[in-house]
């Protein structure tokens, strides 16, 4: 693949040029720093632009013109990544050799009505339009507790630390809802288009002079901004005394989540011996967590834990009967002492090192996955796939150990079940 970066004042087009896909994918990422009192307003309108436009007035139109583009593909996505929110739109349409000529052309100029030409009267949003919004949210918001695992993180990170971005809702607050007008709304749209950082991702096989005329003609952002934040959560020590949170909801399970710290990891730690120990200790189906927790002592239905390189934590997730709390939580404790001891063979360092192996080729087979190692590399700054590669192959035991004794629990926090799946 070629990767090309072109800067044009206000924003950057980052090209990737590769004949390995039928489709082209581009992407139109905003970001600013994130607000909790953003968050749904954001949502709410992100959910408005992609219904209707200007021109095509009617979720119906909208999608005739998609059909129209040979069943384009289009999306938005709000998400937090450490410090910052991102909204990130998404046009997924077949190349030209598979379509027409100028097919490609046409799907940038409808994706351009999407931003720039919303369906607004009098410089507001129709409130017609976002009261269907709004009560669809509302009925989101209020089945929350529907999905217990997501809950339960929401909720442990809220525990974890209530003012830190990590315990913000993703899917928004009921209590904004009834704040949000057609005039807020639009006067919010038009301080994104003026204030947020844009960068544009393309990859596909595709016209490099061609595509930027196109964009240069019509994404049309005038203000030079610069990122002066970092992406990384601000690294706080372990608390002094571990904190246990509980509560209770109507289901069958109980769900607890433990919060990791972890301090002082340098970058080279952070991105490839914490995966490898992570993949070791519950990152997949032959780690340690899963062999011991459920299948010797069958004490859950499932275990898994994650990092969160950004957030400086480790969350290790499980469902279990209410009843088999304590024991559980006594043997993850041993399993995590056991891996600052070094109680781990090389045989599961390898089966780690192949797991992400296996992984970095299934991440070529996906446009979708591979713009994401091209924004994380220029916003973050983590390497490319090939060095990824040769790195994790370096980890060493030495340095999983090193790592391990970093890694503390902090916040434990159960959902518990009202009654237990046997009864």
């Amino acid at each position: 693949m070629k990767y090309k970066k072109k800067d044009l004042g206000s924003y950057n087009v980052h090209m990737i040029q590769t004949d390995k896909y039928k489709t082209i994918t581009m992407r139109i990422v905003f970001r600013r720093k994130i607000k909790k009192e953003e968050i749904t307003i954001r949502n709410i309108l992100t959910s408005l632009l992609v219904q209707s436009t200007e021109k095509y007035n009617s979720k119906r139109k909208l999608t005739i013109k998609t059909q129209d583009l040979y069943s384009v593909g289009l999306g938005v996505n709000n998400a937090r990544s450490g410090n910052y929110m991102h909204t990130i739109f998404t046009l997924n349409c077949l190349n030209d050799k598979f379509t027409e000529e100028g097919n490609f052309v046409e799907a940038i100029n409808f994706l351009s009505e999407i931003l720039f030409h919303p369906d607004v009267e009098d410089n507001a949003f129709k409130e017609k339009n976002i009261e269907i919004v709004k009560n669809k949210t509302k009925d989101t918001l209020m089945s929350m507790k529907e999905d217990a695992n997501a809950y339960s993180l929401v909720r442990a990170y809220e525990a974890f630390d209530k003012d830190s971005p990590i315990s913000y809702r993703m899917i928004g607050y009921l209590e904004d809802l009834d704040n949000i007008n057609g005039q807020n709304l639009y006067d919010y749209y038009k301080s994104i288009l003026k204030n947020d950082l844009v960068d544009i991702f393309i990859i596909g096989d595709f016209r490099e002079d061609q595509v930027l005329a196109e964009i240069r003609k019509l994404f049309k952002f005038r203000i030079l901004k610069k990122a002066n934040l970092d992406y990384r959560l601000k690294n706080k020590r372990v608390r002094a005394r571990r904190l246990f949170a509980k509560e209770t909801i109507k289901n069958n399970q109980s769900k607890v989540n433990i919060i990791c710290r972890y301090h002082r990891l340098k970058d080279y730690e952070i991105n490839y011996v914490l995966p490898v120990y992570n993949c070791i200790l519950g990152g997949e189906s032959e780690s340690k967590l899963f062999r011991i927790v459920r299948e010797q002592h069958s004490l859950c239905y499932g275990i898994s834990s994650a990092p969160s390189r950004l957030d400086n934590t480790l969350t290790i997730h499980t469902g279990i009967d209410k009843e088999n709390y304590k024991k559980t939580l006594s043997l993850i404790e041993k399993i995590l002492d056991d891996m600052r001891k070094g109680k781990f063979t090389d045989q599961d360092i390898e089966t780690a090192k192949q797991f992400y192996e296996t992984a970095f080729e299934e991440v070529e087979e996906s446009p979708n996955t591979m713009l994401d190692i091209y924004m994380n590399k220029d916003f973050t700054g983590t390497d490319d796939l090939e060095t990824k590669r040769k790195m994790i192959k370096k980890v060493t035991k030495k340095e999983i150990i090193r790592v391990a004794r970093k890694i503390k629990m902090d916040t434990v926090f159960m959902l518990e079940g009202d009654k237990n799946e046997k009864e």
